[in-house]
């Protein structure tokens, strides 16, 4: 299986989504609706809307219903980025090899840019449309699951701790919960969005629940690598930043070794928790490894 191939695929499905359901930057809004367009045009992997679409395929289920979903996570992802790069934040110059959004149109229109993408998410997650391939029970749930997922017990809690533990010796669980919250929880809301979506049962969702957890934690643990082996031409952001802020991250409690060792370990639990599913799921557990093996 090619899954650089399947995965430039799925991208460019998600790519034409965007450009499709996205605002255009005209009218009076025109420049606020630009500084939104800037951050979610700029690149990136589209991890979360790609796992939404293959999930439902391992259920057999046609995922391109599903692409307004996608597009939300999408939208509600860049939103953080956007924030997480504030001065107030993480003060970060690029993002995506390109200036970030405070960068390009200050603070206040960058701030308003987030807020922007994540409202017009929750539009994409509710669109009337929908209601032809999705049951409005599933909707209701799945706008429950991703708000629960990015509020403050999900991705916004997980930024208040990471801000809150820089420069503090903090112990590995209090890790653990900021990886979990800042990261894990989106990535597991977009499997999810996915498993619900793919109409699955109960034990299929748990299974597939379990897989973007551990999918989540090895996502970020290769992020923490990379951030100590990459250069910034290739990650797109300044390299070496955690440390040079002293973030919590698995390589300052680890070591380089021991963290490589522990994001494969979270990868084979992730392939482990699809254990009960088909050939179907083959692109899942290819995605897997190669979350483990990739270089931005």
């Amino acid at each position: 299986m090619d899954v650089k191939a399947i995965l430039a695929d799925k991208r460019a499905l998600v790519e034409e989504a965007l450009k499709s359901y996205m605002l255009k930057a005209e009218g009076p809004l025109a420049d606020h609706i630009a500084a939104m367009r800037y951050s979610l045009f700029a690149g990136g992997k589209r991890v979360r809307p790609i796992l939404c679409l293959a999930v439902a395929e391992a259920l057999g289920a046609n995922p391109k219903p599903l692409l307004p979903l996608c597009c939300a996570l999408e939208c509600i992802h860049t939103y953080s980025l956007i924030h997480d790069d504030l001065p107030a934040m993480d003060n970060d110059d690029l993002r995506r090899g390109i200036p970030t959004n405070h960068k390009k149109f200050g603070e206040a229109a960058a701030i308003l840019a987030g807020d922007g993408l994540l409202s017009y998410a929750f539009e994409l997650l509710t669109l009337p449309e929908l209601n032809a391939t999705l049951p409005p029970a599933d909707q209701v749930r799945i706008v429950h699951l991703v708000a629960k997922a990015i509020g403050p017990l999900g991705m916004v809690g997980g930024q208040a701790l990471d801000l809150d533990a820089e420069g503090k010796a903090i112990p590995f669980e209090a890790l653990r919960r900021i990886h979990r919250c800042k990261t894990g929880a989106l990535i597991t809301a977009a499997v999810q969005t996915g498993a619900i979506g793919g109409q699955a049962d109960a034990q299929q969702f748990a299974a597939l629940t379990g897989f973007g957890e551990h999918l989540g934690l090895a996502f970020q643990i290769v992020d923490d690598l990379l951030n100590v082996e990459g250069t910034t031409e290739q990650l797109g952001k300044a390299a070496g930043s955690d440390a040079a802020r002293q973030k919590a991250a698995y390589p300052a409690f680890f070591g380089v070794e021991k963290t490589r060792a522990m994001a494969m370990e979270a990868v084979d639990a992730a392939l482990a928790a699809l254990g009960n599913f088909d050939q179907r799921a083959d692109f899942l557990r290819e995605l897997a490894r190669y979350i483990y093996t990739r270089t931005t």
